[in-house]
């Protein structure tokens, strides 16, 4: 049996947990991510842990933080193996944006003691393992496992996300001519809206009131734009249709680890334009628009010249079709936890 551990229970856990549930038996256990109820919730999965110890026989965590510690305390002592998916904020140390585990103690030693002695790390980006960020001047370059753990001897596996394209696609409807759409939760917060570029997003709407942005996931998140319109969070089937009828996908993130929104959106015929920080460079590829470094001018050049026919782009759909399945992140994720596919 797996033990799956994890902060909050998202899309991306219900995802894996589908991957796993035909080929073994896998039980969710969900912590928490209030502060006050840290140690509550320290003591009930020590008591998990204890329950469940007779019958694990492996750990699986997506994140690194509080509520991998006792997991790799477990593993350590009783010989079972403990697997840590690293997914962004884990790697990621930006206290100019409010965003990252190292940039706070003792959530940064929590962070680094799991990394360091789980059995396996399993990124969702290259960009989490290492990087030389530069996107936005105000952040420090020094990004990833390895920069932030130095002497980290884990071993590390990147394992993209994978997307059920029969399910994301192209349904050929009529799109709103510049139109724009980017998807992200707890934007009302302001500190998780700058990391989710929402800053860039609503200057570029108030430079050019004659586009048209949606924002979706936070529907009390305040826009300063008429030309901006905000929707709640959606059903996966809400969302396609969404897809369908908007030009541009964006994805502007000071910081990400492999953004599924984005993958999804481009499944769905979306031309993406993106960030030059994690995962975001590798999934557009040249498909999309890349901006490397946060300046409003710049991406406005790169749109423009779009619209203007001087910039070539090739399939986003294609893209996802061929480097980022649902049925490759599967069969590497299984691999990668000794475990046999049927069939």
């Amino acid at each position: 049996m797996i033990l799956y551990l994890f902060p909050v229970r998202t899309a991306f856990i219900e995802r894996d947990l589908e991957m796993i549930r035909p080929v073994a038996r896998i039980v969710p256990l969900e912590f928490t991510q209030t502060a006050w109820k840290l140690p509550l919730y320290l003591v009930l999965q020590f008591f998990q842990l204890l329950w469940y110890l007779p019958k694990t026989s492996q750990y699986l965590c997506f994140f690194g933080g509080y509520h991998t510690v006792l997991p790799v305390i477990f593993g350590t002592i009783f010989g079972k193996k403990c697997t840590i998916q690293a997914g962004g904020t884990d790697c990621i140390n930006m206290p100019e944006i409010g965003y990252g585990n190292f940039r706070k103690n003792p959530l940064a030693w929590a962070t680094a003691y799991s990394f360091t002695h789980c059995s396996l790390i399993l990124p969702v980006a290259e960009a989490l393992v290492s990087q030389d960020y530069c996107y936005d001047s105000r952040i420090s370059p020094k990004q990833g496992l390895l920069k932030l753990i130095p002497g980290l001897k884990t071993p590390i596996q990147v394992i993209p996300n994978g997307f059920d394209v029969d399910f994301w696609k192209d349904l050929g409807l009529e799109r709103v001519k510049h139109s724009f759409i980017s998807v992200a939760t707890s934007t009302s917060s302001p500190a998780r809206a700058r990391v989710k570029g929402y800053d860039l997003i609503e200057q570029l709407a108030a430079s050019n009131p004659e586009w048209s942005f949606t924002l979706v996931g936070d529907a009390n998140y305040n826009p300063q734009s008429t030309n901006i319109q905000v929707l709640g969070k959606e059903t996966p089937a809400s969302l396609v249709q969404r897809y369908n009828t908007h030009e541009f996908y964006l994805q502007l993130s000071s910081s990400e680890g492999f953004p599924n929104a984005l993958g999804e959106a481009m499944a769905c015929g979306c031309i993406p334009i993106g960030s030059a920080v994690g995962a975001i460079p590798e999934i557009i590829g040249d498909t999309g628009l890349l901006l490397k470094r946060k300046e409003l001018g710049t991406l406005q050049t790169l749109i423009q010249d779009w619209m203007a026919g001087k910039t070539q782009l090739t399939s986003p759909r294609a893209r996802i079709e061929r480097y980022f399945t649902y049925a490759h992140r599967r069969h590497l994720l299984l691999q990668a936890l000794s475990l046999k596919e049927k069939g």
